[in-house]
């Protein structure tokens, strides 16, 4: 029904999401990382709405894989209620049937049928064929962090089969619901979860070709896109979308290429989508036949998407028609959104005021990748107070982010105290001074408990957080979020998206690619300021890769932004121009610190050369 959708965004902003948008005909994504966060809020639903609730204990066999399936039930049955409700209010030609109507995209074919019928101009009996033919409501998709897939331990604290690792009961709970939908698999590939997915019929294709459970991978690039793919194809499974995120100018965690821009990114994609198709299908179909499953009389579907930084109707066109996506979405705007997300009073008052220096990339997450974070957020307050006090480090209550077993055979988390104490006091046993003690100092004490931190949010909104959960709340908003500065109603955003109004009052927000260069040049500035000379050989090969990338992708922009119309024009390579002084000043310094080879300024010159041409 739409051509948006919104993604995940950390454990609890989009938990519940589908029962607020999904009646619209909008997809949305549910984390099932966290099934203590999932079973409280099947409690609330259930409560909410008059449904028996009869809890599922951490004491029951498979427990967590049983509260995910448990709840996406009822989200799912739900939803349909909503949906059914919204219907029947449509029939009446009533204020929701005017307001879905209007939040469709214009060249929507039910919206066309829809209007005819507002206005008098289709009878009920022939309109009620057409609703029930062309009216839809959004996918309820899931998301998996495939990284997070700790082992679990039973009763005699001996760990339990790999098929209760986190990652891989997430998938059991799913597989196992009533959903027809979707699972996001994202922060890289995890073999061993991988091939657990074809013990499950739902993920394969009936005769016809459909698939009940389908499979997106989260991917940086073309060639992730092609190893997983061709990964899962050998297993008889379809990758029915390959959604696209820019590796800084996003949400959540911040999984940053070498370089490598989303716009050369989606060009390749565009080039290549064929290829990608028969490629795979080829695979897939040779699997099939190998397991002796019936091959699809039709050919599957495979759609490419993408998200991450994109904040006007004019891009969100540009992204679908240049690179004939199937979908854009759309994040962090949607924290502004009370309709359609969960944030709190509180942080949303600090996302409504934030600006480009309280959006920052920070070291907070246990997992050693840099996080998006807000300035002030309470969560970081807390943080720096416990760091004040000489007590950092958290109780760890949830322990989903474990990964560190340095200091025991059991893996702990490095935003819990214990592990912290246990590196200070390593630290401190040290010949480390002065810059260098401040700055390992700085590292360990800097990660933040976002297990707790991301659920928080809704537990406070429900009134239904418990002591564990705490009162301070993390968020990890993308750098779009400077740009938008007040919250907004649900229509108002989608309005926003299709560009019947704007909600964005600022003159100065750069282009989606050129904020993402911009980024990507700070990062690498960063990483040059963390050389300890000499470099080693892997060291300059990594700037060598990291600068060519980039020169390449702004030589890219400037042959993509001539063809533009001449205001737009202008505007783009203005921005572009001044992107590139700050690359060239960045070059300078590699090249004084032998960052980079002969070779490496060559490929340099021969662009500018070209350029200049």
């Amino acid at each position: 029904m739409h051509n948006f959708h919104i993604p995940v965004m950390g454990l609890a902003f989009t938990i519940d999401s589908p029962l607020k948008v999904a009646h619209y005909g909008i997809n949305s994504v549910i984390s099932i990382m966290d099934d203590d966060l999932v079973e409280k809020m099947r409690k609330i639903h259930c409560l909410k709405n008059s449904i028996e609730y009869l809890p599922i204990t951490v004491k029951e066999y498979d427990y967590r894989a049983k509260r995910i399936t448990a709840y996406l039930n009822l989200i799912n049955m739900l939803v349909k209620q909503n949906f059914e409700k919204l219907k029947q209010e449509i029939l009446k030609r009533g204020d929701e049937a005017v307001k879905y109507c209007n939040m469709l995209p214009d060249k929507n074919l039910f919206k066309v049928s829809l209007s005819n019928y507002i206005n008098g101009n289709i009878p009920i009996d022939v309109f009620r064929v057409l609703l029930n033919k062309q009216m839809f409501p959004g996918s309820i998709d899931v998301n998996i962090m495939t990284k997070v897939d700790n082992v679990n331990y039973g009763k005699n604290r001996e760990p339990l089969p790999v098929e209760f690792n986190d990652a891989h009961a997430a998938l059991r709970g799913y597989a196992n619901s009533d959903l027809h939908s979707s699972v996001v698999l994202s922060a890289g590939m995890n073999q061993r979860l991988y091939s657990y997915i074809d013990q499950f019929e739902e993920f394969l294709p009936d005769i016809s070709g459909y698939i009940r459970k389908k499979i997106v991978l989260k991917v940086s690039d073309y060639r992730s896109a092609l190893i997983q793919g061709k990964l899962l194809a050998k297993k008889g499974i379809w990758v029915s979308e390959y959604r696209v995120e820019s590796g800084l100018n996003c949400g959540g965690h911040a999984f940053a290429s070498d370089g490598y821009l989303m716009g050369p990114i989606l060009e390749e994609f565009k080039k290549n989508r064929e290829t990608l198709f028969s490629t795979m299908y080829e695979i897939f179909i040779r699997a099939l036949e190998k397991k002796g499953i019936f091959v699809p009389i039709e050919k599957l579907n495979l759609n490419i998407t993408a998200q991450g930084g994109v904040g006007t109707s004019e891009e969100h066109s540009f992204l679908l028609n240049y690179y004939n996506l199937n979908s854009v979405g759309w994040g962090t705007p949607f924290l502004l959104v009370p309709e359609a997300t969960n944030v709190d009073t509180e942080t949303l008052d600090l996302l409504c005021k934030a600006k480009e220096d309280d959006l920052y990339l920070s070291n907070s997450s246990p997992l050693g990748v840099p996080f998006n974070n807000l300035r002030g957020s309470s969560k970081e307050v807390e943080k720096i107070d416990r760091i004040i006090d000489g007590k950092p480090g958290s109780s760890c209550p949830k322990k989903f982010l474990i990964s560190n077993s340095e200091f025991s055979g059991k893996a702990i988390c490095t935003a819990s105290a214990k592990y912290q104490s246990q590196k200070i006091a390593e630290l401190d046993a040290s010949p480390a001074c002065g810059e260098e003690y401040e700055k390992k100092y700085k590292n360990i004490v800097d990660k933040t408990c976002l297990c707790v931190g991301l659920a928080t949010s809704v537990l406070k909104m429900y009134d239904a957080a418990e002591k564990i959960d705490g009162e301070n709340i993390s968020i990890c908003p993308g750098p779009n979020m400077a740009y938008f500065s007040t919250i907004a109603s649900l229509k108002e955003m989608v309005d926003h998206i299709y560009g019947r109004i704007n909600l964005i009052v600022r003159t100065d927000r750069p282009n989606m690619f050129i904020k993402e260069l911009r980024l990507y040049l700070d990062y690498l500035k960063d990483r040059i300021a963390e050389i300890n000379m000499p470099a080693s050989v892997n060291q300059v090969k990594y700037f060598e890769t990291f600068q060519a990338n980039i020169s390449n992708g702004i030589q890219y922009y400037k042959d993509l932004f001539s063809t533009r119309i001449n205001d737009i024009r202008v505007k783009l390579e203005t921005e572009l121009s001044k992107a590139e002084e700050s690359f060239n000043e960045i070059k300078q310094s590699m090249a004084e610190k032998n960052l980079i080879s002969a070779i490496a300024n060559e490929i340099v010159e021969k662009i500018t050369e070209h350029t200049t041409a």
